[in-house]
């Protein structure tokens, strides 16, 4: 069985073909690329999907050397997201499985990260560290659902980055340009405020004094300490949730996850209380259709659940732990 998956949450459009062994025979995506300074505007990002979703679909049918009648179910991102890049995705998704006659499944964008992480490395049973743009989230899986076993209490850990990095005038994301320039620090140290409440963490007040630090010290040394207090709060809350579950299994996804220094930190934490990390790999941490694509592949196969293209839906705040996971025990 192949599936068509659309992704389109944020900055990112993206076409997949997916099969049910969890092949991904193509991967196409095109990111919006704000001003310098800026960050994502849900309009302007919108108006980038609908020129580049046409081309993007068709490379990805044609790198996985299919037509869309060799597809049998078509995944979209419903949610959560910005609406107007929300709606893009949709109506493409709608369009093909209407024209085709083909299923359509409304799929949960952070499921779908967690769900493609578990496929690519092998996790069966892990404690989830979700970190990107949207989310910041512990998660544990337990009667049917991803249950939050911590989250942030204010913005997500890639938009702590992001505002950063647009603070010193990089475009969103940022979080690549902070990470080079805080391997370029000697490791100089600056104070900033640390924030972890139970199993929850706080970034505004960090953000606020990172801000402050950069008038007046090197980028570097302030990326550097920035990095370092954020990834230690989240690998802090990380151990808790491990020793209190007892999982021996620990798997990050998300945008985040490519960063190099908190995968150490976390690698660290594992090894602390007997754990195994297992970390998504990069090319598949940012959003992409493939993620969509499986998920939606695991939902129908477990469920045939569809809707009929009149009824689909897109929904901006959709969270993880309001959906039901049929397919895992």
């Amino acid at each position: 069985m192949l599936c068509l998956g659309v992704e389109s949450t944020a900055h990112t459009f993206g076409c997949s073909i997916v099969d049910s062994k969890g092949k991904v025979l193509s991967d196409s995506r095109d990111v919006y690329k704000a001003p310098e300074g800026s960050g994502i505007h849900p309009r302007e990002a919108s108006r980038h999907h609908m020129e580049v979703s046409s081309d993007i679909l068709k490379q990805a049918l044609k790198s996985a050397g299919v037509s869309m009648k060799d597809v049998d179910i078509v995944g979209y991102s419903a949610g959560p997201g910005l609406g107007p890049c929300l709606r893009v995705g949709a109506v493409v998704a709608r369009t093909v499985a209407g024209f085709y006659k083909k299923p359509l499944v409304p799929v949960n964008h952070a499921l779908g990260h967690v769900e493609l992480g578990a496929m690519l490395t092998g996790a069966s049973d892990p404690l989830v560290l979700l970190v990107s743009g949207g989310h910041t989230m512990t998660l544990a899986f337990s009667h049917g659902r991803w249950r939050v076993f911590g989250e942030t209490l204010d913005i997500t850990v890639g938009q702590l980055l992001d505002q950063f990095g647009r603070s010193l005038g990089f475009a969103s994301p940022c979080g690549g340009r902070i990470e080079q320039l805080a391997s370029q620090s000697q490791g100089q140290y600056l104070q900033l405020p640390y924030i972890v409440k139970g199993n929850d963490v706080s970034f505004s007040g960090l953000l606020t004094a990172a801000a402050k630090l950069a008038l007046e010290k090197s980028h570097s040394d302030v990326c550097y300490s920035l990095q370092e207090t954020a990834f230690a709060m989240l690998a802090e809350a990380v151990e808790r949730a491990l020793s209190f579950t007892e999982k021996k299994e620990m798997m990050i996804v998300g945008g985040v996850a490519a960063n190099k220094r908190l995968v150490q930190m976390l690698e660290a934490a594992c090894g602390r209380q007997g754990a195994k990390l297992f970390a998504c790999p990069i090319k598949f941490a940012g959003d992409n259709g493939a993620q969509i694509a499986w998920t939606a592949l695991q939902e129908y196969g477990a469920t045939k659940n569809q809707v009929d293209v009149e009824e689909s839906f897109v929904q901006q705040s959709w969270r993880l732990d309001t959906v039901d996971v049929s397919w895992r025990l």
